[in-house]
């Protein structure tokens, strides 16, 4: 095997250099534990803070604002079980999308059937945008949150974000949103979108596994996760990761400092490998809306294959690619996401997920796309469906 082709940065992104050198320290020298008074403690301490205010500028949020956790499921658990518990004498209903991440969706799902509570859950159109028209209907008295995904994970659709927080606020709802793979991607300022709570995960920006924030904005009345010490202003207890927290926050400045660069070479290269596919394979369509997606997501759905011995296959070359979420990637199930845009399941199946990184390269994606146009054909080859197809549509 030659290159390995790493295109599945929406799953996880490898450690940045100059991020795991700012983490270092903090493993073998300034190892101190932060809630301790000597002076290794407090340089724990200054780290923490200074994580802190590097990712609340990234926001345009107060430090006091940023509750780290230890990733973005914890993140998304607890802004939906706490807040749900903490404006239970307001009412139990809660709104959310049908394309949520699975730490939404099993949140919600365990809200219902163990807590009582009641999720409506609002469809989106056939490039995966939330319907607003749906999303206010459903509004009710005693709904008390409103939370919906930045940026698909699987599909890459950026969500009208600024007006589901202003729908939000206008019937005095929290608005919650799951910023996994939109933070470091595109800008956020949750004053100007009206966030009231925001959750996001370091290694998807080229931090450290494990390490995560939620956004609280002042005033809202959310009661801790984990109970213990008075870590995290008494909301989350546990001993900080400081070296992780030392790796998102350097990983967040460095982001931001990439974005409008970054994000417009990823832009390109993604438009190019989108073209390209859709031009030189046929039967095939891209999932997700075309222009309003992360600036390196590409979700292509293949008639006539299966996406598990696509993977395979493009493993076998060196391409590593992904079928949706890396979360479930073990499901023989078709992707939820797929099915809510209107997939049928024999297409859904079919699906390729390819995600650019900063160091993707044009040539990388010539190679990729060879190679799947091999692949498809190959698999094509051997399907009673598509020879079935071809004749009775004449082409053979």
């Amino acid at each position: 095997m030659g290159k390995l082709i790493y295109l599945d940065n929406a799953a996880t992104t490898k450690t940045s250099p100059t991020v795991l050198e700012a983490m270092l320290p903090y493993f073998s020298e300034n190892y101190g534990n932060a809630s301790s008074i000597y002076s290794i403690g407090a340089k724990s301490k200054e780290a923490i803070s200074q994580g802190r205010a590097a990712i609340a500028k990234v926001l345009g949020a107060a430090e006091n604002e940023i509750y780290f956790t230890a990733g973005g499921s914890e993140s998304d658990n607890w802004a939906l079980k706490a807040t749900a518990e903490a404006y239970a004498n307001k009412g139990k209903h809660i709104i959310t999308s049908k394309i949520e991440h699975h730490a939404i969706l099993h949140t919600c799902e365990y809200l219902e059937k163990q807590r009582g509570y009641e999720v409506s859950y609002i469809d989106v159109d056939e490039n995966g945008v939330i319907k607003l028209d749906e999303l206010k209907k459903a509004i009710r008295p005693d709904t008390i949150l409103i939370s919906v995904m930045f940026a698909n994970n699987e599909i890459g659709t950026i969500q009208p974000i600024k007006e589901i927080g202003e729908i939000a606020h206008e019937h005095g709802i929290l608005f919650h949103t799951d910023a996994v793979q939109a933070f470091g991607q595109v800008p956020i300022n949750v004053d100007e979108l009206h966030i009231d709570m925001l959750s996001s995960s370091a290694h998807k920006i080229n931090g450290p596994k494990g390490i995560g924030f939620l956004y609280i904005r002042k005033g809202v009345k959310i009661r801790s996760f984990i109970h213990g010490g008075a870590q995290e202003r008494k909301r989350r207890a546990g001993t900080e990761n400081v070296p992780g927290i030392v790796g998102y926050g350097k990983a967040a400045e460095e982001a931001a400092a990439t974005m409008q660069e970054r994000t417009a070479k990823e832009a390109q290269l993604r438009d190019y490998l989108i073209d390209r596919i859709l031009k030189e394979i046929p039967y095939t369509r891209l999932n997700g809306d075309r222009t309003r997606r992360l600036p390196n997501n590409a979700n292509f759905s293949f008639q006539f294959i299966e996406g598990e011995s696509l993977l395979i296959m493009l493993d076998m070359e060196g391409i590593c690619g992904s079928s949706g979420s890396a979360c479930t990637s073990g499901s023989l199930d078709p992707s939820h996401v797929l099915l809510a845009i209107g997939l049928p399941h024999e297409i859904a199946h079919g699906s390729l997920r390819l995600t650019l990184g900063a160091d993707t390269t044009k040539e990388d994606l010539d190679f990729t796309i060879e190679k799947i146009k091999g692949i498809v054909e190959r698999l094509r080859g051997m399907s009673p469906l598509y020879e079935d197809f071809i004749k009775k549509s004449g082409k053979n």
